[in-house]
């Protein structure tokens, strides 16, 4: 499997995670997804990241390029709020803010990172 094939298998995980009544796990797969093309979009711009918990310089965490790409020079400002929104932290009953859908903020995200 290819790494755009393996970024669609989690997005579809995520498609029937959710009609199966799952939407924590639709969350997940939707961030790892988007994780991945984030990574694969750092690697291709050559950026590192420390990891103080490693002691090392590399990509890091799927979340810690997420939280790269929201202030990253350069990308257009949807995908950077799409990046902000993939790490929001959900509220004490498991919900985002209205209006935010992970599924979709992650298809944002990779099509503009391609």
């Amino acid at each position: 499997m290819d790494f755009s094939s393996e970024i669609y298998a989690e997005l579809e995980q995520a498609d029937v995670a959710r009609a199966s009544g799952n939407e924590g796990l639709a969350r997940v797969c939707a961030r790892r997804a988007a994780g991945m093309a984030a990574r694969f979009f750092l690697t291709r711009h050559d950026v590192r990241l420390f990891d103080a918990a490693q002691g090392e310089t590399r990509i890091g965490s799927a979340y810690m390029a997420l939280q790269t790409l929201a202030t990253f020079p350069g990308l257009a400002q949807n995908l950077k709020q799409a990046a902000v929104h993939l790490t929001m932290r959900v509220s004490e009953e498991f919900h985002l803010p209205p209006g935010i859908d992970l599924i979709d903020e992650a298809h944002k995200l990779i099509g503009g990172l391609k």
